[in-house]
C-alpha cells in the first residue's frame, strides 16, 4: 500500500511540472520594486511635453491589454522629438501595492492609473494620454497614405505566413526588401513578436520605426494638412484625457518640430532586464533604478548646448491650427 502511494505521489508531481512552461519549473519571486513616490515627481523640464499613446490588442473593442506604450516627448526648447517605447511585460507596482505586468494596468484599472504607474518607475511626470486600437491604428495610417517599410526575410515569411492580404503591400511581399504597407499590414508588421528574434523588444522597435518613418512622411506637411490630421486622430481615438485645447497645443508643437530627426528609447535599455516567470506569466524584471537614469539622461541631454536663456520657437503661438466641430 505504500508503495501505491509512493507511485501516485510520484504521479502527482510529474504532471504538476508537466503542466508548467517549459524552463518554467517554478515561479520566480520578483525582487521589490522602489518607485517615486507622487509628490516627489519633479515636473516637466521646460520645454518637454509629454503625451502616451497606447494601443490595446483589439481590433474594434475599445479596452484590452496596452500592449502598445510609447511616450512622445516634444522638446520645444531644445528641438528635439524623442519616443520612448515600453516593452508589455515589464513587471511594475501595481496601483494596489502589488506587483504584476504593465500591460494590464489599464484594463484592470484605468489609463489614469497606469499613467501614474509609468511616472512612477521613469521619474517623470506623465500625464495626458491618447488610446487607440488596432482598427483605429489603421485607419490613421490609411488617411496617412500607408507607411514605407524595409524588411528581412524573416520579417517577411512571417508576414506572407499570417496571411496579410496580397494588395495590403506594394508591391506584393515576396521576400526582403522595403514595400509601402496599408494601415492593416502595418499593424500585423508593429505585432510582428516571433520573427527574427528579440521578442518584445523587437516588438516596440517597429513600432518605434513605423512612429518614426510617419513622422518623416509628415515633414512637409502644411497647416491646412495639420489640422485635418488632427481631425483624423480625434475621429480614431477610444480614450483621452486631452481637450480640444490640448490637441491643438500638441499639434502646434509637433508642427514645429516637423524637420526634428526623431530620437529613440527603449524601457528596459540593453542590460537592464532579464525574464522571469511569476504568477504563472512570462515576464520581464526591469532595474528601475537603471531605467529612471538612462531616461534622466535622454531627457536632459537635451539642455547642455543651450543657453541658459534659450526658450522655445514661440512663432508657433501664430500657428493657425484651429479645427472646426
Amino acid at each position: 500500500m505504500s508503495f501505491f502511494r509512493r507511485f501516485l505521489s510520484a504521479l502527482l508531481v510529474l504532471s504538476l511540472a508537466l503542466a508548467l512552461p517549459v524552463g518554467a519549473a517554478f515561479a520566480d519571486d520578483p525582487k521589490p520594486i522602489e518607485i517615486i513616490a507622487d509628490e516627489d515627481l519633479p515636473e516637466p523640464l521646460h520645454g518637454q511635453h509629454h503625451y502616451l499613446l497606447l494601443c490595446v490588442d483589439q481590433w474594434n473593442k475599445p479596452m484590452g491589454n496596452t500592449d502598445g506604450m510609447v511616450l512622445v516627448t516634444l522638446d520645444t526648447r531644445a528641438h528635439r522629438i524623442m519616443l520612448t517605447s515600453f516593452i508589455r511585460d515589464a513587471l511594475v507596482v501595481r496601483p494596489d501595492g502589488h506587483i504584476g505586468r504593465i500591460n494590464y494596468i489599464a484594463k484592470n484599472y484605468s489609463v489614469d492609473d497606469l499613467c501614474k504607474v509609468i511616472s512612477r518607475h521613469i521619474g517623470v511626470k506623465v500625464e495626458k494620454y491618447i488610446l487607440f486600437n488596432f482598427s483605429q491604428i489603421q485607419s490613421i495610417i490609411n488617411y496617412l497614405g500607408g507607411v514605407t517599410i524595409t524588411i528581412t526575410d524573416e520579417e517577411a515569411a512571417y508576414l506572407t505566413r499570417y496571411a496579410i492580404p496580397k494588395d495590403s503591400t506594394k508591391p506584393r511581399i515576396r521576400g526582403a526588401g522595403t514595400y509601402r504597407f496599408n494601415g492593416h499590414s502595418a499593424v500585423i508588421y508593429m505585432r510582428i513578436r516571433k520573427a527574427g528574434g528579440g521578442g518584445d523588444f523587437m516588438r516596440t522597435q517597429r513600432v518605434r520605426t513605423v512612429l518614426s518613418t510617419l513622422a518623416d512622411q509628415c515633414r512637409t506637411i502644411t497647416e491646412e494638412d495639420a489640422r485635418k490630421l488632427v481631425d483624423a486622430v480625434l475621429d480614431n481615438t477610444s480614450r483621452t484625457n486631452m481637450n480640444l485645447d490640448d490637441m491643438v497645443e500638441a499639434m502646434k508643437y509637433a508642427f514645429s518640430l516637423r524637420d526634428c530627426t526623431m530620437e529613440e528609447l527603449r524601457i528596459p535599455p540593453d542590460g537592464a532586464a532579464h525574464g522571469i516567470t511569476y504568477a504563472g506569466m512570462a515576464a520581464q524584471e526591469l532595474d528601475w533604478a537603471v531605467c529612471r537614469d538612462a531616461m534622466a539622461d535622454y531627457l536632459e541631454n537635451s539642455f547642455l548646448v543651450l543657453d541658459e536663456d534659450a526658450d522655445y520657437d514661440e512663432s508657433i503661438d501664430d500657428l493657425d491650427l484651429s479645427v472646426d466641430w
